[in-house]
């Protein structure tokens, strides 16, 4: 499998194309590293190719907060500019006044 170049960063906030929530990018894989379980749980008519980026994002719909793990080709911005909610968020980073996400400085040991 040949890996492509990352679309979105982390820090990216995004939305799913087919399902109603959206997130910001912790994480990128530059292919598939799920398990092929929980890839073949994925109906086979909309299931993702595994040779492109996978995003794993702190998640939120109108309900809850959870981390999701997507493929690139289900991903769009999220141009809203709406603060995300996830708790783990604040951990990781700093909110810029455009409503961007920057990972904040880890201090030196």
């Amino acid at each position: 499998m040949k890996a492509s170049v990352a679309k979105y960063r982390i820090g990216d906030v995004v939305r799913h194309r087919k399902y109603p929530f959206r997130g910001v990018i912790f994480d990128v894989d530059p292919t598939f590293t799920n398990t092929e379980e929980w890839w073949m749980s994925i109906p086979e008519e909309v299931r993702p190719r595994k040779d492109q980026p996978f995003y794993h994002l702190y998640a939120e719909n109108a309900e809850t907060e959870y981390v999701a793990y997507v493929s690139e080709q289900n991903l769009l911005p999220d141009d809203t500019r709406e603060p995300c909610r996830h708790p783990r968020i604040d951990e990781m980073f700093s909110r810029g006044r455009d409503g961007s996400y920057k990972i904040k400085s880890q201090p030196f040991n």
